[in-house]
């Protein structure tokens, strides 16, 4: 005999195949303004809809299950298998579409109702303007805003000396803003137009979220207050300059205390991040100072686990995907289990939707996405100027030894 909760799922199941089926008080009074065969198509519509939503949750409810036995078998140090993953791609629809008058009418209808309930305005995320601001009001920090050209020559400088070679760097900055971003590009706005609106926190050439930078500070920021200290004590640099870097360790370390007033642990560095103060700190990813080192040590701190775990010698597309999934993840995704599943046993269900690179591919397959990406993009004028810095950096290296 079926246990109780799987006949509550067939009975689910079969009263989703079971047509006409209106999915909401919505669709219902759509329905009633139809006659004959659009009522039809439309209940059909809903129908095979409704099996197709079914059949979604049902998958996704599969993955977080799988998930969350890898999350113990990794507690244990137990070694994954490939049946430790969903090894299909979630469902397509497959079902009926609507005829395009029909479908033009629901659309209408919906927009009618939409307007008609007056749902709130949707919440804006902020952008570089409200980080300055609130940076501002709440640290009385202003980041040094300096020429393009010069923060990637910091970029270059930092990048080399941490060990990271210019084609990782590159191809990061190629795959994170399309190889035209600049020090201030927030995912969402085009670098050059600036056109758009925010869709994400993600910031800089690394594209780094607010509660990136918050764990930035809290691993790092000891460090970057003495290299800020070592600055303003050094000679041949004007009064002025040394002004400003006394007055920005000062308030660097005031964010340092607030980032330090929660726990580190990710969960609480992104509750942070939706407060005035965790964004106000995002605005250090700009300053000519701070934001080179910063974000080349979010990349820096990738390969190192990346090289604790036995995988030296990334490839940009390697290190991305440690940078787009998250370190953990990224590596779990390049080992020979989790390289021939679908990319959906990473990645939250909206994520997955979101990220049309990542969409209906295996992780062997996204890291070729992820190249193709990358080489396209390092034609753009952003890559290619970056690329003569990291040469004239090179050279620069090399003659000082």
């Amino acid at each position: 005999m079926l246990p109780v909760a799987v006949l509550a799922l067939v009975g689910l199941w079969l009263a989703a195949l079971s047509a006409p089926v209106v999915a909401s008080s919505g669709a219902e009074r759509f329905s009633r303004t139809l006659t004959g065969a659009d009522r039809r198509a439309f209940e059909d519509y809903l129908s095979a809809q409704a099996v197709h939503d079914f059949k979604m949750d049902a998958y996704w409810r599969e993955v977080t299950d799988k998930r969350a036995l890898r999350r113990g078998k990794r507690s244990r140090k137990e070694p994954f298998t490939a049946k430790d993953y969903v090894r299909t791609l979630p469902p397509k629809y497959a079902g009926p579409t609507l005829s395009a008058g029909l479908e033009k009418r629901w659309k209408a209808f919906q927009a009618r109702e939409s307007e008609q309930k007056k749902a709130p305005p949707r919440r804006t995320l902020p952008g570089v303007d409200d980080f300055l601001a609130m940076a501002k009001s709440e640290y009385g920090f202003t980041p040094e805003r300096i020429p393009e050209r010069e923060f990637k020559r910091r970029y270059a400088r930092e990048a080399l000396a941490a060990g990271l070679t210019a084609d990782q760097v590159l191809r990061v900055y190629a795959l994170e803003t399309g190889g035209l971003g600049t020090a201030d590009m927030v995912a969402g706005i085009h670098p050059i137009r600036k056109t758009g609106s925010p869709i994400s926190s993600a910031i800089g050439y690394a594209q780094l979220l607010t509660a990136n930078t918050t764990d930035e500070l809290v691993k790092h920021g000891p460090a970057f207050l003495e290299r800020l200290k070592r600055m303003s004590n050094q000679s041949g640099i004007s009064d002025a300059r040394r002004r400003a870097l006394v007055d920005k360790h000062k308030k660097l370390s005031t964010m340092l205390r607030a980032a330090r007033s929660v726990p580190h642990r990710w969960s609480e560095h992104m509750a942070l991040a939706r407060t005035r103060k965790g964004q106000a700190i995002h605005a250090i990813n700009i300053d000519g100072d701070i934001g080179p080192w910063l974000q080349v040590k979010k990349l820096q701190d990738i390969k190192k686990m990346a090289d604790n775990a036995g995988r030296t010698n990334l490839s940009g597309a390697e290190i991305e995907l440690m940078n787009l999934a998250g370190p953990g993840t990224g590596l779990e995704m390049m080992r020979p289990a989790g390289l021939k599943v679908p990319t959906s046993n990473f990645f939250a269900r909206d994520a997955y939707y979101r990220n049309t690179i990542v969409r209906g591919k295996t992780s062997a397959e996204l890291l070729v996405a992820l190249n193709e990406r990358m080489d396209k993009n390092l034609q753009n004028s952003g890559a290619i100027e970056f690329a003569e810095v990291f040469r004239e950096v090179r050279r620069e290296m090399a003659s000082r030894r």
